[in-house]
């Protein structure tokens, strides 16, 4: 199965709760690359106006076969799906006032890239490979072949506070047209 598709009958991930503490959060100072200038870190917590951070667990590798334990994972698979409809949806997302968006994962800044180019995807990916953005929010994560994976969710920044989030987020590529319908409602 392609990356910038997914099965039908994927499982539904439940809200657990995990991000009901978001709304109002101060965004602590954590300095993450960005696909573009991995030697100029962003700062989330310094961005001005509203920015839109969709937070995704992994995007797959060129020639990779997902194995149906991903598959089986609720909310994991279809990250290509989510960050290819932010990308159709960036005009109107700015048309409503996103000043920024960014991708977040906790896969290195290089894997990044690559899949930054692969889909033409024309905002950045930021890495989260230390957990610094993953811890300092408590976000919700899962363990997968040794590495710690934040869980599909969306967070809307406005001048360094949570103002709203997205959580769970199903199907992935639903995300971009849910943020966008919320700032249809609040313009």
């Amino acid at each position: 199965m392609a990356h910038s598709t997914f099965p039908a009958d994927l499982p539904k991930p439940i809200d657990d709760g995990a991000c009901n503490h978001l709304t109002g959060m101060t965004v602590p100072s954590i300095r993450l690359p960005p696909t573009s200038a991995p030697d100029s870190p962003v700062d989330i917590s310094k961005l001005n106006g509203l920015s839109i951070i969709f937070c995704y667990p992994r995007t797959g590798a060129p020639d990779e076969v997902v194995p149906p334990e991903w598959d089986a994972i609720p909310g994991a698979r279809g990250c290509t799906p989510q960050a290819c409809s932010f990308r159709e949806a960036l005009p109107d997302l700015k048309k409503y006032g996103v000043k920024n968006l960014f991708g977040l994962s906790t896969q290195d800044t290089p894997y990044q890239q690559e899949v930054r180019e692969r889909v033409h995807l024309p905002y950045d990916l930021l890495s989260d490979e230390k957990l610094e953005f993953l811890e300092g929010l408590k976000l919700p994560s899962f363990d997968y072949k040794d590495k710690k994976l934040i869980k599909r969710l969306a967070v809307a920044i406005e001048d360094g506070k949570v103002i709203k989030y997205w959580y769970p987020v199903f199907p992935p590529d639903s995300n971009a047209s849910e943020v966008l319908q919320w700032l249809k409602e609040k313009s």
